[in-house]
């Protein structure tokens, strides 16, 4: 986010932009154009592409049960879903508090993006519990975009004009 964006045609427009969310675009600023609708939609959405993820493991582990695999099979498959979706609503509930340092991202959140995949109810359980809360992220963007805002302030602020117009001081007249 720039704390001093230009038109096309050039002309500042007052400072720093809210960065747009996801199903939200920049209505979390001022809980306008349908906000609370697209918050009730995106948490019935989420639980219900939850729900519907539900299902279909259990279908997977129903065609477990009918190959005969053994209980530990079954076992390390239900744990492994459950440990792999506990490890997406952290991650996932992180997002929407910090932002993901850059230069800790390495191999390591590469593969993380498989259990991040694995662990989908997770993430979206995750993307449920904070549309009841607010729009997920919202609190870390309004932060910034406040943060920026206030910077921006005290800029302008601080700004007399434009130096090189000001006149300059009459000198004193010298006494002889």
């Amino acid at each position: 986010m720039s704390d001093e964006q230009t038109t096309p045609g050039g002309a500042e427009r007052g400072g720093p932009e809210p960065e747009e969310i996801r199903f939200f675009g920049t209505t979390w600023v001022h809980h306008d154009g349908g906000y609370g609708l697209r918050r009730a939609g995106v948490a019935v959405g989420s639980l219900a592409l939850a729900a519907a993820g539900a299902a279909v493991l259990r279908f997977a582990f129903q065609g477990l049960e009918v190959a005969d695999v053994g209980a530990f099979v079954g076992i390390l498959v239900v744990a492994g879903f459950a440990i792999c979706s506990a490890l997406a609503f952290r991650r996932t509930w992180d997002g929407f508090v910090r932002r993901p340092d850059p230069a800790a991202q390495s191999a390591a959140d590469k593969s993380a993006q498989s259990l991040m995949l694995i662990g989908f109810i997770g993430s979206l359980l995750a993307y449920f519990c904070r549309s009841l809360l607010e729009a997920p992220g919202e609190k870390l963007h309004r932060t910034e975009y406040e943060t920026a805002r206030e910077r921006y302030e005290r800029r302008r602020g601080a700004r007399t004009g434009n130096p090189a117009a000001r006149k300059p001081k009459p000198k004193g007249k010298k006494r002889t």
